[in-house]
C-alpha cells in the first residue's frame, strides 16, 4: 500500500469538504482559479519539452474563473462563448507579433491546455453555483474520486488484465471496480440527501449517471496519461505526495464536470 497516497487522500478530503461546505460560491471560484493555475502550470511545464507554450494567456484565462458568479447570468453565456474565439485570436496574434518566433504548434498546444483545464474547470464552478450546488457537487466528486479509490485498491489486488499501454498499471478489473465503487458511493450519498436534506433524487437516475460519469472520468484519466506518455514524464509534478501533481489529482473530475453539469440540470 502507498502510505503517501493514502495520507494525502485522508488529509485532502477534509480540506475539500470544508471548502465546498463553508465557502460561498465566490470563495470557491477563487480557489478553483488557483487550482486551475497550478494545473495549467504543470501542463505548460510538461509540453515545454516539445513546444513553447504561451503561458500568460493560460494564466489570465485561469483568473477568469474568479469572475464567473460576478457576471450577470444573462451575459455569462455570451461571454463564455465569445471567449473561445477571443483566446484563439490572441494566440494567433502572438504569431504575428513575434514574427513567427511563436508557431502554430505553440498556439495549438497552448489552446488545448486552456480548453482542457480552464473551460472544464468552469463547469465545476457552474455546478457549485446551481440552486442545490453544494449537494450536487459531491456527486461529481464521488464519481471521480470513488472511481479512483476503488480502481486503485482493487486493481492492485486483483488486476490481472491490463487495460491499455497508455496507462500500463491500470487493469480491466480495476476499471470495473472503480465504476461499481463510484456508483455505490453515489447511491449511499443519495440516501442521505433524500433522507436528511429533503431531496427527492431518483436512485435509478443516479445509477445511470454514476456509471456514465465514472466511465467518462476514466477516459479523462487516460487522456491525461496520454499527454504524459507523449512528453515522456511519469507525473505532472510532485506537489501531492503519492499522487503526483494537481493535474494528476483532478484529471478525472475535470473531464466529467461538463457532463455532470448537463445531467444535473435535469435533476
Amino acid at each position: 500500500m502507498d502510505i503517501k497516497r493514502v495520507t494525502s487522500s485522508l488529509l485532502g478530503f477534509p480540506l475539500v469538504l470544508i471548502i465546498f461546505l463553508i465557502g460561498n460560491k465566490y470563495i470557491v471560484d477563487v480557489l478553483l482559479a488557483v487550482v486551475a493555475m497550478l494545473a495549467i502550470d504543470e501542463y505548460f511545464n510538461a509540453i515545454s519539452k516539445i513546444c513553447k507554450p504561451i503561458r500568460w494567456v493560460g494564466y489570465v484565462s485561469c483568473l477568469s474563473i474568479c469572475f464567473i458568479h460576478l457576471v450577470l447570468q444573462a451575459s455569462l453565456n455570451i461571454i463564455v462563448t465569445l471567449s473561445v474565439p477571443a483566446i484563439l485570436m490572441i494566440l494567433f496574434s502572438s504569431i504575428i507579433a513575434t514574427d513567427m518566433k511563436i508557431t502554430f504548434k505553440d498556439v495549438a498546444y497552448t489552446f488545448l491546455g486552456i480548453f482542457y483545464i480552464v473551460f472544464f474547470m468552469m463547469f465545476i464552478a457552474f455546478i457549485n453555483g446551481m440552486p442545490d450546488g453544494k449537494i450536487l457537487i459531491w456527486y461529481a466528486i464521488f464519481a471521480a474520486w470513488g472511481t479512483d479509490i476503488f480502481a486503485y485498491f482493487i486493481g492492485r489486488k486483483f488486476g490481472n488484465h491490463k487495460f491499455s499501454k497508455v496507462s500500463p498499471k491500470k487493469s480491466i478489473e480495476g476499471c470495473v471496480a472503480g465504476t461499481i465503487g463510484a456508483v455505490s458511493m453515489m447511491l449511499i450519498y443519495t440516501y442521505f440527501a433524500n433522507q436528511y436534506w429533503d431531496m427527492n433524487y431518483s436512485y435509478t437516475y443516479i445509477t445511470i449517471i454514476g456509471v456514465i460519469l465514472s466511465l467518462i472520468g476514466q477516459i479523462g484519466d487516460f487522456s491525461a496519461s496520454s499527454i504524459k506518455r507523449y512528453v515522456g514524464i511519469k507525473d505532472y509534478s510532485h506537489l501531492i505526495p503519492g499522487h503526483g501533481g494537481m493535474l494528476d489529482r483532478i484529471d478525472s473530475l475535470l473531464f466529467l464536470a461538463p457532463f455532470a453539469f448537463a445531467f444535473f440540470t435535469f435533476m
